[in-house]
């Protein structure tokens, strides 16, 4: 008899509370849905939700002490803001009190009401905090250009040639699906199966030569014109070590954002993304990398993505992008990916083995395995899907742990389809099909490839004939092959030029290359101290110093300037890709910004090794030996640019740089006089023998006309040389990287 009547008494104060709320609340904003509660009263959407938020008796004993306080919290701020706006006087116990009430009598929130309370998450409200942002940003907002993407019946081939056979491989077997945007597709499957193969295609990256299919853009096929809407985050993440967050954006959104923006505008794009993106706290750590110090890997992620959502790009691709994080940065990605996508934008991103958590964030989902279909349709249907050929978890686990082990033909703790039972029960006859009592990877591969075939292939083929919900003008602008540049060729060559000091002041101004140079240089003077040219045993002492000068300003750029080209070539590709600049300003601020740097360590050298060995003391000859060493140097490192960019394999181009540096220090003039005549051509292309008669004409043209066999009288030709290989190695070099199958072309 006590219980109904205590249950009765907390009914009736509920009601009173009720009745007491909704009359001190203003009516609700029009088309606001209203909640009714027992005895009558009427609460607004919004205050139903409040009440539910704050009573600490809504959520079962399963839900943690940390959930509750959170959620309290939450709904006591709303209640706050609502007393500010209605000018309510509700107190703090007030509220407590009622939600203790409803607690206990039954009171309900409709289903889709539930759905829309999405308290924040604490790995939401981390992420913000340890950015030190207070309120929660919203992605890029701006109208893009809507992009159907579809694909049907994908295939791509790899041809092995052998010596006497052609094999031919297929990665991709007849692939078709479609994303809208504002959804986010997953292609997931094992290692191997074709994902990165495909989301390369879809964006317009791979090799075309072997590709068969129909991949289309709003019923349009790939242009130039996408390459400004498409976004490309690449599995590596490829950016410059050396370069702070902040300064790596700035670049980025300097060369890619449109003429129309000015250089301000631009920065602040730049610095509303690092916001966006919770990278504030970092924005002045330097990116790092294998050597280097720098960001986190979460953050390093975040700066790769920042690089492609800068141009707020209609299409987005992502390889790998969770690749070596941890669950709880995984699922702020993925968070980061859903709130571009509801944007308008369309998101397509390859993932390996995401959580569950992250597994429900994806609109769509394809299944790949070995190349083949396996899934494609609602990610939130592919459980149902598969249950329903028989395939279903026998334990609770990670929908996508199910759907891998099925795409590797794994078939523990998964209930066994039917048809294949009686495989699994004639094991021992058919050895093929089965393995110690259990079915093949081979065969489940194949019942799961038929299956999808037979019951879900045509009808999605169906949906992918249906016309799209666009206009004739969106369709039209799909076929503009006009390429879009950021900015003018001057503006690419300036900016690239400052980025590349800055990325590469640290190896020049390294102590270990200061200290090479001086102690060579202390070492010459020290054995050609005070030399004397007065005699010709002095002069041809000298001689040897003088050669020796040029042989060292010869080899040493060579071999670093051989790495230039490889060393980057991840980064070339990843920015020509997307069109951030033109291939010729990037070779000429790659060239040039070097030489600033490169020159002042000849100079040091110069000082110290003239002054000690007693050398002609006069300025016209210290200056003029001067600039012979930074012809040579700069004739040097256009032979290094060239093997570099045109083997592109440092073994290689280390190996062929040794030879032909050799090959040119025996015919430079001092170890070898006659040299045969079917040979002698080799002399005339060594940058050693033109730099060391120079600088014998420079030094002893007023004391002798013949020093350690070598005539002084020339000058010209030489000089004429030097200038022709300073050319002609580096357009060697750029016709090279022309060469290279890069997207975009020059």
């Amino acid at each position: 008899m006590e219980e109904p009547n205590s249950s009765g008494l907390a009914r009736t104060k509920s009601e009173q509370l009720v009745e007491t709320v909704a009359a001190e609340l203003k009516s609700p904003p029009p088309g606001e849905a209203i909640s009714t509660v027992e005895g009558g009263s009427t609460l607004s959407r919004k205050s139903s939700r409040r009440m539910m938020g704050a009573s600490p008796g809504r959520g079962s004993g399963s839900v943690g002490k940390n959930s509750r306080i959170r959620k309290s919290r939450s709904a006591q701020m709303k209640l706050d803001m609502d007393e500010i706006s209605s000018g309510a006087a509700l107190s703090r116990a007030s509220s407590a009190s009622l939600g203790f009430s409803f607690s206990f009598t039954g009171f309900t929130v409709p289903a889709d009401d539930i759905a829309d309370t999405k308290p924040s998450s604490d790995d939401d409200d981390l992420q913000y905090l340890e950015a030190g942002i207070t309120r929660k940003p919203k992605f890029q907002t701006e109208p893009t250009l809507p992009l159907y993407l579809k694909f049907t019946d994908v295939t791509y081939k790899v041809i092995f040639k052998g010596m006497r056979t052609t094999e031919e491989k297929y990665i991709l077997n007849g692939i078709a699906g479609l994303v809208n945007p504002g959804e986010v597709l997953a292609l997931m499957g094992p290692s191997g199966s074709g994902k990165t193969t495909l989301l390369n295609l879809l964006g317009g990256r791979g090799s075309q030569a072997n590709v068969g299919g129909s991949i289309t853009y709003n019923d349009q096929t790939y242009s130039k014109y996408l390459k400004s809407k498409i976004g490309f985050v690449t599995q590596d993440d490829v950016l410059f070590p050396h370069l702070t967050v902040k300064e790596t954006l700035t670049y980025a959104a300097l060369l890619r954002l449109p003429k129309t923006l000015t250089k301000e505008q631009k920065e602040k794009r730049a610095m509303d993304v690092i916001c966006e993106l919770g990278l504030e706290r970092c924005q002045d750590t330097m990116i790092g990398g294998s050597l280097v110090r720098g960001v986190s890997g979460g953050e390093r992620k975040r700066v790769c993505i920042g690089n492609e959502i800068l141009i707020n790009p209609s299409l987005l691709f992502l390889d790998e992008p969770t690749s070596g994080l941890d669950s709880t940065t995984a699922l702020r990605i993925g968070q980061m990916l859903q709130d571009i996508a509801e944007a308008g934008k369309t998101v397509v991103t390859t993932i390996h083995q995401p959580s569950s958590r992250l597994f429900h964030k994806f609109d769509k989902l394809i299944l790949l395995g070995k190349g083949s279909l396996l899934y494609f349709g609602k990610a939130s249907e592919a459980m149902v899907y598969f249950s329903s050929i028989g395939c279903s978890p026998l334990i609770a686990m990670n929908p996508a742990e199910f759907l891998l082990d099925l795409a590797n033909g794994n078939l523990n703790d998964i209930s066994v389809p039917s048809e294949l039972e009686d495989k699994v029960q004639m094991g021992n006859s058919e050895a093929d099909d089965t393995r110690n009592g259990k079915l093949s990877p081979a065969v489940v591969h194949e019942y799961l490839v038929e299956s999808y075939e037979a019951q879900v292939a045509n009808k999605e083929k169906k949906k992918l004939m249906a016309p799209l919900p666009i206009d004739e003008e969106l369709k039209s602008k799909m076929s503009f092959s006009k390429r879009e540049w950021g900015t003018s060729w001057w503006e690419q060559f300036s900016i690239l030029f400052w980025r590349g000091i800055k990325e590469r002041r640290h190896d020049y101004f390294s102590w270990l290359r200061f200290t090479q140079v001086l102690s060579t240089a202390m070492v010459l003077g020290l054995l050609w101290w005070q030399s004397d040219a007065n005699n010709p045993k002095g002069r041809e002492d000298q001689a040897g110093l003088l050669f020796f000068i040029s042989v060292f300003w010869g080899f040493l750029p060579v071999f670093t300037a051989i790495f230039t080209f490889p060393q980057e070539k991840a980064m070339l590709v990843k920015e020509r890709s997307a069109d951030m600049y033109r291939l010729s300003a990037y070779f000429a601020s790659r060239t040039t910004s070097d030489l600033p740097l490169d020159l002042m360590l000849p100079v040091m050298f110069l000082v110290v090794v003239y002054f000690m060995a007693g050398l002609r003391l006069s300025a016209e000859t210290f200056f003029l030996s001067m600039l012979t060493v930074f012809l040579c140097i700069v004739a040097a490192q256009g032979l290094g640019l060239a093997i570099g960019a045109t083997l592109m394999d440092l073994k290689k181009a280390t190996t062929l740089a040794s030879v032909i540096v050799m090959t040119f220090m025996l015919a430079g003039g001092f170890f070898v006089k006659e040299v045969p005549v079917f040979i002698s051509w080799i002399r005339y292309m060594s940058f050693d023998y033109h730099t060391y008669r120079i600088l014998l004409k420079v030094q002893y043209e007023h004391i002798a006309p013949t020093v350690h066999g070598l005539t002084t009288d020339c000058g010209l030709t030489e000089v004429g040389a030097l200038v022709a290989m300073v050319f002609g190695y580096r357009l060697l070099a750029y016709l090279s990287l022309r060469r290279m199958k890069l997207q975009g072309g020059a």
